[in-house]
């Protein structure tokens, strides 16, 4: 019997976001288990909670004070308890987000056992020249004088992965939650542990900006250390001594054959593919991207166009109807493909980036960079429900404003034309098909803005079409018929395939 994450559609619930059970406005574990029979439905096998630790909630939750507690704000042990039982018998599996590159400052272990940090004496000087992802320099000073590093915001500083407490204190932490019944594990900066031994700045030239620093090519003494991997050598373990339990990694590479070190019999079982999410909804850019992804990842490649640190790609591929249905055809494709999607909340029902104004924005990247980048909070927007005020998601004020475009699950529940709609049936006919579908991927050429793949289904051929650009025609295997078609508008005629643009349909031959 295969692992269940080979395949595993997998749905990302922004805790903050999704559901407020307490009219506080913000989300919690309680709302999430109340929405569980609708991820169920939706056709998703496992869900990923952003962390719900305890959290003075400088980055919402990222800055974990306690890894093995519920922060009040999202309710408690038992209430997660509860979680874990209601997904379990529903068939759902359960994720949970692990942040072990960084604390809270406000965490024990930052005034109690500073040797547990990147801390360097006072001197005039920063330690280095490394600057945060959020913006600024990733040095401040402890009222002692002392330097201690922070990849993110000031209020997060970075662990010392070379001191062995470090190690002993996470196998505990994992071993908590392992004990609980949680099924899995996504790592936040599951590349960034360890730091060059003798913190070297980085080479001149090194362009600026924020994010510029997620580029391991670029800051070569930040990120990918060789000691990371070994971390999740020990991890492998552990989780092996429990059945079926998983751990993704958030690799933040540009060098899909980096981030494929990570994963292995013996390391981590995936680890995110952030290439598709950064092409462009063109074949000829997507193209290769997939057929590396597939030659790296062996078994379980994963595929992710958004998530809560991405701006959604309904408004990467040109927003409004067009951008609705671009996305879903490129979500349509993914899910052809061998391997394990990340779906993230709200992306079923065609939502884009929401602006937030500047008056209400929340997210320390926003802060952190004098104002200058908008930040993410353009994709945390709370999830609509319905279409009354609080839009189902809370009965008091949220946390963020909603979205100018929050179409509700209500509005589209019923209606067969929905992005919702469609999430739903692409999703039950992967469902069905995926055990007898081969994993060998062979590409068609069917011209520049056509991107097109087939794969043996029993004695049949299954197969894939995606038009990225103007209205086309493609040959298809003799006695092809269409069993899905994201805009209902393609056509079959003695083989050759009427297809528009913008458009995935999925054929049987």
């Amino acid at each position: 019997m295969s692992a269940w994450w080979r395949d595993a559609v997998v749905y990302q619930v922004y805790v903050r976001s999704f559901a407020d059970s307490d009219g506080d406005g913000v989300g919690d574990l309680p709302g999430i288990t109340a929405h569980l029979p609708y991820v169920a439905e939706l056709g998703a096998d496992a869900v990923w909670l952003t962390p719900f630790f305890t959290s003075p909630m400088a980055d919402h939750g990222y800055d974990v004070a306690d890894y093995c507690d519920v922060d009040p704000l999202f309710g408690s042990l038992a209430d997660l308890d509860a979680l874990l039982a209601e997904a379990h018998r529903l068939g759902l599996r359960v994720i949970v987000d692990l942040v072990p590159n960084h604390t809270s400052d406000q965490h024990p272990w930052f005034a109690q056992h500073p040797d547990r940090y990147l801390i360097r004496p006072a001197s005039p000087e920063p330690p280095n020249n490394w600057t945060s992802v959020f913006g600024g320099p990733a040095w401040s000073r402890l009222p002692s004088g002392d330097w201690y590093l922070h990849l993110f915001a000031p209020q997060q500083p970075d662990v010392d992965w070379r001191n062995p407490v470090v190690h002993e204190e996470w196998e505990r932490i994992l071993r908590f939650w392992l004990d609980r019944g949680v099924d899995g594990f996504r790592i936040d900066v599951a590349h960034g542990l360890y730091k060059d031994a003798q913190l070297r700045d980085n080479p001149a030239g090194l362009r600026g900006g924020i994010g510029a620093d997620l580029d391991a090519i670029d800051s070569p003494y930040v990120w990918d250390q060789p000691e990371t991997l070994t971390v999740y050598d020990r991890w492998r373990e552990i989780t092996d001594s429990y059945e079926e339990r998983l751990m993704v990694g958030e690799v933040f590479l540009k060098d899909l054959t980096r981030v494929a070190r990570y994963v292995a019999p013996h390391r981590l079982h995936q680890a995110f593919n952030f290439l598709v999410m950064s092409k462009p909804f063109e074949a000829a850019a997507l193209q290769p991207v997939l057929e590396q992804a597939l030659a790296v990842f062996g078994e379980s490649p994963t595929w992710v166009l958004s998530n809560h640190d991405l701006v959604r790609h309904t408004t990467r591929y040109g927003g409004g109807d067009q951008g609705r249905r671009r996305a879903l055809a490129a979500t349509t494709t993914l899910l052809a493909l061998p391997g394990s999607p990340y779906l993230y909340q709200g992306e079923e029902l065609g939502l884009e980036q929401s602006y937030v104004p500047p008056a209400l924005r929340q997210d320390p990247m926003y802060f952190n960079s004098g104002k200058t980048v908008p930040g993410r909070d353009g994709c945390r927007t709370p999830m609509p429900w319905t279409d009354d005020p609080g839009h189902g998601f809370t009965t008091g004020s949220p946390w963020l404003p909603f979205g100018a475009d929050a179409t509700s699950v209500a509005a589209q529940q019923d209606d067969t034309a929905s992005v919702l709609s469609a999430y739903r049936r692409a999703l039950a006919l992967r469902r069905s098909l995926r055990d007898d579908l081969g994993r060998e991927v062979t590409w068609l050429d069917a011209g520049e803005s056509v991107l097109g793949f087939t794969r043996a289904l029993g004695g049949d051929v299954f197969g894939c079409v995606l038009n990225t650009g103007a209205a086309t025609q493609v040959t298809l295997p003799a006695g092809a018929e269409l069993v899905l078609d994201t805009t209902g508008t393609a056509r079959v005629t003695r083989d050759v395939l009427e297809l528009p643009a913008d458009t995935a349909v999925w054929f049987r031959a």
